[in-house]
């Protein structure tokens, strides 16, 4: 394969194309075109292959084969190490006294990552960029890393930032920047009563009469009225206004003279 290979998400025993996950190619052949099965012997109708498969796009959260190591059945499993899958029928026993291992590890923490693995004849020597793992049922092993290619950094989608609003907005706005006022009624100059209702054109959600801001003045028609006084004041000059404190005496004085006049 070329540098530019895809790492390896997964690898696993199977029996055959019947028992092989999804998305798994099968090893079925060494690099010199011999059977890549590993049970063998006479009259032996069984079969055992690796299968392994890659992730068509690398995300962040994907997880790739960082290490593979081929142990005897007395090695301690490492720290960060599983067992490789078995994907396989009833009848078939994966071998114990060998057996692989490999670490997966998210994409972006590594720099490297295995995405190759061949078979060849134990006495097979392959050079770089293969490194051997070592030899299970007369069959040796072979990995190849390369580098990784992390996926871009996923950023959170920026806030929008608020807009600010010009003064040629705000003022085209009907409050004009002064606080909201109670929708109540509004009484017109024409209609002075105090239980009128102003008609619902003359009244909006945002408290402002139709007729706010026109002056009020008298139709000419009624100036010469207005300006000729239909009561003469003449008859009021002598009139005096009396205070409450002289309106409280005046009261109190009458009804003293009242209890006495009873009293008599």
């Amino acid at each position: 394969m070329e540098e530019t290979s895809k790492p390896l998400t997964s690898l696993a025993w199977t029996s055959g194309q019947s028992t092989c996950p999804k998305g798994h190619i099968i090893i079925v052949a060494t690099t010199e075109g011999a059977s890549a099965n590993f049970l063998k012997g006479f009259n032996q109708k069984s079969a055992l292959y690796l299968c392994h498969s890659t992730a068509p796009e690398l995300q962040g959260i994907e997880q790739v084969i960082s290490e593979v190591q081929l142990l005897s059945d007395k090695t301690v499993l490492p720290v960060g190490f599983a067992f490789i899958g078995e994907y396989v029928d009833p009848k078939v026993t994966v071998p114990k006294k060998k057996r692989l291992c490999i670490k997966l590890s998210p994409v972006n923490t590594v720099d490297f990552a295995v995405s190759e693995i061949k078979l060849t004849v134990k006495s097979k020597q392959l050079g770089a960029p293969y490194s051997r793992l070592g030899d299970m049922s007369g069959l040796a092993l072979w990995c190849k890393k390369v580098p990784v290619r992390k996926p871009p950094p996923v950023y959170a989608t920026p806030t929008p930032k608020p807009r600010s609003i010009t003064s040629g907005i705000r003022g085209l706005s009907l409050d004009n920047g002064l606080p909201a006022q109670p929708n109540t009624i509004q009484i017109s100059a024409s209609n002075p009563r105090p239980n009128a209702r102003t008609p619902q054109s003359e009244s909006n959600i945002y408290g402002v009469s139709a007729i706010d801001g026109i002056p009020f003045s008298i139709h000419p028609m009624f100036e010469s009225k207005i300006s000729e006084p239909s009561v003469n004041l003449s008859n009021f000059k002598d009139l005096r206004i009396k205070t409450l404190a002289e309106i409280e005496n005046e009261y109190d004085y009458g009804f003293v003279v009242e209890r006495s006049a009873c009293a008599r």
